[in-house]
């Protein structure tokens, strides 16, 4: 069994990858730049596992004859005024502790391979939260010194999306540039510093979701924990103003804000 917990393994994770990859889901992982790469390693991959099933046993079968070989060529015969021992002993790696122990190993590989498969086949795939997002700094390394903010001037903002309107927020504008109202959708995320505020946040992806960062936007909504929890997906409609608490940087005054479902691609590229 321990010889075929790898290959199973192996091919549990190629059949997951292919899946999500036929479903639209790989996105929740990785960057879509890497896509093709990923589908076509794993197509290598169903070649070397398809190898691996057929070869192991062939291997295991001449290992058995050439065992077979060298008993019938006389290795265990007696040698000449050898007499055998009144007692029986175990071999090494025979006898109920021995037989306990495999029993053992081949029943912690079944619960890996079972959990495995259960958890990339089974179980939906799922997104980043709050709980990643509280851990991370917020409209930090993915909107960096490097990377541009979208221009206003001419620009089709109705396009921008929730990492386009923090990089501009974080270049510290006057508000008075933001005449016309914006559209942003995210997940509700509390901030940390004001009770009247949450963000409608997403997740920027770099490489994959091991590198995500959350990007967000703040909307000043008094009594906004009565209509929404943390991690509702919501739309939020309004201009973009002073913030009420006296905090230094624009905040979105919504008209309206309503929930909406998760995106197909929750995050932002």
């Amino acid at each position: 069994m321990r010889r075929w917990q790898g290959v199973i393994l192996a091919a549990i994770g190629v059949i997951a990858t292919l899946w999500l990859a036929a479903t639209n889901r790989l996105g929740f992982y990785i960057h879509p730049r890497y896509f093709v790469f990923t589908v076509v390693m794993a197509v290598i991959a169903v070649v070397f596992v398809v190898a691996a099933f057929a070869v192991v046993p062939l291997v295991r079968r001449r290992a058995t004859d050439a065992a077979g070989t060298t008993l019938d060529d006389g290795s265990e015969h007696d040698e000449p005024g050898h007499e055998h021992d009144d007692h029986d002993h175990d071999a090494p790696g025979t006898g109920p502790a021995a037989s306990a122990r495999r029993r053992l190993g081949t029943a912690a590989g079944l619960a890996i391979v079972a959990g495995t498969a259960v958890a990339l086949l089974a179980l939906p795939p799922a997104t980043l939260t709050t709980a990643t997002a509280e851990n991370r700094e917020l409209n930090a390394a993915a909107v960096g010194p490097d990377s541009a903010a979208p221009d206003l001037v001419g620009g089709d903002t109705s396009s921008f999306t929730v990492k386009d309107w923090a990089l501009i927020l974080r270049q510290d504008p006057d508000p008075g540039d933001f005449a016309d109202p914006i559209e942003v959708t995210g997940f509700v995320l509390p901030s940390p510093d004001d009770d009247d505020v949450f963000y409608v946040a997403r997740f920027t992806v770099t490489c994959c979701a091991v590198d995500a960062q959350p990007v967000g936007v703040p909307v000043h909504l008094p009594g906004w924990q009565d209509r929404f929890d943390a991690d509702d997906w919501v739309v939020a409609n309004g201009r973009l103003g002073d913030d009420p608490a006296g905090g230094t940087s624009p905040v979105l005054l919504p008209d309206v804000v309503e929930p909406t479902e998760q995106p197909e691609q929750p995050y932002v590229f």
